[in-house]
């Protein structure tokens, strides 16, 4: 399964951007996607997931209010909406993708944690986002 990135670049501190992950093969009926972040001299971070159907979501404390993930099944398309940028935003973000991840309610949000995105199968090559 391919995840491509689009939508990185330079901004303001206070702009916006919009991310895109368009994952043509994520076609599993159970789904849970989203971006982790990684910024100069930092660990890897989960940011926000989505699950099956986009019933359920999830945000790292620092952008809950500024960041909004959305799914278009029809698309096989995952954005990311950021708000407010601030320079600690600075970062690649990535899109990553659980395959066939179980209906357990909280596995999704679990896995964007730091100790398990072990569980991540698949990965986008990165998109760089710089606020300044």
């Amino acid at each position: 399964v391919q995840l491509v990135e689009s939508g990185g670049t330079s901004v303001q501190t206070g702009g916006s951007l919009r991310l895109s992950c368009v994952a043509p093969g994520y076609t599993t009926s159970s789904k849970c996607i989203g971006w982790f972040r990684r910024a100069p001299g930092k660990e890897r971070e989960g940011v926000a997931a989505i699950s099956t159907g986009g019933s359920k979501t999830y945000y790292t404390d620092s952008v809950k209010g500024r960041f909004t993930i959305s799914q278009d099944t029809d698309k096989n398309t995952v954005t990311l909406e950021m708000h407010n940028l601030q320079p600690e935003d600075t970062a690649v973000y990535y899109c990553a993708a659980v395959n066939d991840p179980p209906p357990i309610s909280s596995f999704c949000s679990e896995t964007y944690s730091p100790t398990l995105s072990h569980r991540i199968n698949y990965w986008g090559q990165g998109t760089q986002v710089t606020v300044s």
